[in-house]
């Protein structure tokens, strides 16, 4: 009896495991989907019930799983199968802390949530057929259902005692409220379809209703039930909690107590860079902040929101002609990135959203007015220099250009937050070394944006812990940091204006451990390249290592420095 000869089955190498669990997850997050510029899901929005949320987690379960045997095959040991491999075990390790933490469940968010993320979706659509404008229809039907089931996941949150913050809730009223609008027929959805085609008007402006009439609904179970039974919660995480987030945002196992004293002597340090900026523009001020705020009356600034977006657009390609060829060496694709005005009802923090992956959408800068017409350009110009050119259009452009080499894991879903900000904070040191901000005024925007993410490690550690204000603090020393204390020091030492500070204290409040990563993040590129240049001594070339780092992928903090180091 002759028995069957099987082919031996060799498990997939991590970067090819990678690719085919973005594909599944795909599936299940189609609004991720959308902004990577896959289209075969753009018709549906995701699941955000305990059973959406739960599905996405045995997906990851299973990929842990299968990663156990391709981590021993053949080839797995090259160093693009290794960086791919260790990525996907800790971002997929951290996500699950977070759902078996019952974090997923009390989402409420003013800067990014279930809900904040099925609108945004719209409005990185493709809108240029009649074809295009049917599939926004179908999806703008679908709203109702996406909102149903996240408001499940928030009751079920209710039940097991996992509860958002207070202000939290208070504040995306406020934003719902701007997107709902004030009356039947101007919400921020029938303005969308507004400029839809002809044919699709009465379809479309239906879609619209649908998808206001749920915003709305959701907004009434949030007032009248969740607000409710949240009353009296606490606004921060406390350490455990903490730690989870913090893992997620960054990448790393951090010292917490170690990054709250580096914020603090960050913050000194550049206050008394400040101190003698301010000097050059008004020699008799008493801070810098005030003389920031002469400059909002009296420096140099855009006026008109049509003009400030051309000349945001202006200050990224001249950015690009300055530095391609010089220190960096960007492909055609890169080269092209818009400058856009985000839709009302915006948090207050600029932000980028990337190019599709196949570049048929480029990477876009997006503008909050806040009702605002008059814009300082010591603030613009290095915002924009962060989130456009050099900072996050040229490294989340370039993982896309670089993706065949990669994984589109490495390059989309595998994201961590304190590596590309930390990116677009050295970014934005970059081009005061070369010389761009090239008077007081900017080098003084600069420097107030410096001291807001020193600011942030210090707030956010130090709220969220309830650690004590030092003794060298000009500010409450031998205090205990509370919600309060962190709104009115922030207020202190940032020319932004009350309300933009109000809404970034939300959002560290409702993001935890985020806004350590600009900070954390900058000085693991900084100590990378240091040892590099080191290590390479006359050899060492920043154009090619520039490009090099960039083309690594994403990469938490825990692995950042070394790999920067090596290149």
């Amino acid at each position: 009896m002759s028995q069957k000869t099987e082919t031996p089955q060799h498990a997939p190498l991590p970067r090819e495991l990678a690719d085919r669990f973005v594909s599944r997850a795909l599936a299940l997050q189609p609004v991720e989907a959308t902004f990577l510029g896959v289209h075969e899901h753009e018709h549906r929005l995701p699941d955000y019930s305990p059973d959406g949320l739960a599905e996405q987690a045995a997906l990851a379960r299973e990929t842990l799983r299968a990663l156990e045997d391709s981590e021993h095959g053949p080839g797995a040991d090259a160093p693009d199968e290794r960086r791919c491999a260790r990525l996907l075990r800790e971002r997929l390790t951290a996500q699950l802390a977070l759902f078996d933490g019952g974090e997923r469940l009390r989402a409420v968010s003013n800067l990014s949530s279930p809900a904040h993320a099925v609108r945004t979706t719209f409005t990185v659509m493709p809108s240029s057929t009649e074809d295009d404008w049917a599939t926004i229809a179908t999806r703008l039907r679908a709203v109702p259902a996406a909102l149903e089931s996240y408001r499940e996941s928030l009751a079920e949150g209710l039940r097991q005692g996992r509860r958002a913050g207070p202000r939290q809730v208070s504040t995306v009223l406020g934003q719902f409220g701007q997107w709902v609008g004030p009356r039947p027929g101007h919400s921020w959805f029938d303005g969308f379809v507004a400029d839809g085609p002809q044919a699709l008007r009465s379809e479309l402006a239906g879609a619209a209703q649908e998808a206001t009439g749920a915003y709305a609904q959701l907004s009434d179970w949030l007032r009248n039930t969740y607000a409710p039974a949240v009353e009296g919660s606490p606004e921060v995480a406390g350490r455990e909690r903490y730690a989870l987030w913090s893992r997620y945002w960054n990448g790393a196992e951090l010292d917490l107590d170690e990054a709250y004293e580096y914020g603090w002597s960050e913050f000194h340090r550049i206050r008394a860079e400040m101190l003698a900026e301010a000097g050059k523009i008004l020699p008799d001020a008493r801070n810098p902040w005030e003389v920031l705020r002469h400059l909002d009356t009296h420096g140099e600034a855009v006026e008109g929101v049509t003009e400030v977006r051309a000349w945001l657009q202006g200050l990224m390609d001249e950015a690009i002609d300055s530095l391609d060829g010089t220190h960096f060496e960007l492909a055609p694709p890169l080269r092209r990135v818009e400058s856009m005005i985000a839709p009302a009802g915006s948090a207050a923090a600029p932000y980028y959203t990337m190019p599709s992956l196949d570049f048929s959408r480029p990477g876009r800068t997006w503008l909050p007015t806040l009702g605002e017409t008059r814009f300082p350009a010591y603030d613009l110009v290095t915002t924009w220099y962060h989130e456009g050119v050099p900072g996050h259009h040229l490294q989340l452009a370039q993982w896309v250009h670089v993706a065949d080499r990669l994984s589109h894991y490495q390059t989309t879903l595998g994201g961590i937050g304190a590596n590309m900000e930390g990116w677009a904070l050295y970014a934005e040191r970059l081009m005061d070394e070369l010389g761009f901000l090239h008077n007081a005024e900017r080098r003084l925007g600069y420097l107030d944006a410096q001291m807001m993410r020193s600011v942030r490690v210090i707030v956010d550690i130090g709220t969220h812990l309830g650690l004590e204000i030092p003794h060298h603090s000009p500010f409450h020393p031998g205090e205990r940091w509370t919600a309060a204390l962190a709104q009115e020091f922030f207020g202190l030492h940032s020319g932004r204006p009350p309300a933009f500070v109000e809404s970034e204290l939300v959002r560290y409040l409702g993001q935890p451990g985020q806004a350590i990563g600009y900070k954390l993040g900058e000085r693991a590129w900084l100590r990378g390249r240091d040892a590099a240049r080191k290590a390479r001594g006359a050899d060492f070339d920043l154009k090619s290592w520039h490009m090099a780092a960039l083309s690594l992928g994403s990469l938490g903090l825990d692995d950042l420095e070394e790999e920067l180091a090596a290149l």
